[in-house]
């Protein structure tokens, strides 16, 4: 004899607090990316400039 169980299992899953922690994490992510593509643009004109260029043309930028 063979006998047919049916089990219901539920899941409580918070949307509010999966959906805000998936777009924290991709703010910081996109945060880092930002910082680091700056990094790398300030390496690249320190290099192809040297610093002291790259210091007057800063200020001479700032002051117009």
């Amino acid at each position: 004899m063979t006998t047919n169980t049916n089990t219901t299992t539920r899941n409580n899953v918070d949307a509010r607090y999966e959906t805000s922690k998936f777009v924290l994490g991709v703010g910081i992510t996109l945060a880092a990316l930002i910082g680091l593509w700056g990094t790398v643009c300030l390496v690249s004109a320190l290099m192809g400039n040297g610093p002291a260029n790259l210091v007057k043309s800063y200020f001479s930028a700032l002051l117009g």
